[in-house]
């Protein structure tokens, strides 16, 4: 009788134990899946607010991408996005095709796309920063700058 009471004992503890295993494991493909939709951002004042958000609709018209996140500098605009799972093989020819797109509808814009997390989180941050006006616009400005390089660096 004590053998089947252990018995019964370990295949519960087992149950339990193989249940919360699973739980851990949706919370982390959750947080991948997250939407931020950060609001895009120029580094200047009163310097072209309309067309950055243009270009964020644009960008979010794509159905593979999700999230995206637009910051506008003096010379040059930041265009980051996620792309969702799915889609992450066609990755070089959603960029191809969103470089293309872009620079079709704003030829005298310079853009940086990427769909590196890092420089999404980056950018993201820069973004909340500047709108809680923990920075000034020439540290905005200066901080894009920073960004952009990290891009060049990672290609």
């Amino acid at each position: 009788m004590v053998y089947i009471i252990r018995i019964i004992i370990s295949v519960c503890v087992t149950l339990l134990i193989s249940c919360n295993q699973g739980q851990t494991e949706k919370d982390s493909q959750l947080a991948l899946m997250k939407t931020t939709n950060p609001n895009p951002t120029v580094t200047e004042k009163n310097n072209g607010q309309e067309k950055v958000e243009s270009i964020e609709r644009e960008v979010e018209s794509f159905d593979e991408i999700y999230d995206v996140a637009v910051v506008k500098g003096k010379k040059e605009t930041l265009v980051v996005y996620k792309v969702k799972h799915m889609q992450r093989f066609r990755m070089k020819q959603i960029e191809k095709d969103l470089n293309k797109i872009l620079e079709e509808k704003h030829p005298k814009e310079q853009f940086t796309v990427s769909s590196d997390y890092k420089i999404f989180l980056e950018a993201v941050r820069l973004v909340e920063r500047k709108e809680h006006g923990n920075l000034s616009d020439k540290q905005a400005e200066k901080r894009l700058n920073e960004i952009l390089k990290m891009t060049s660096d990672i290609k």
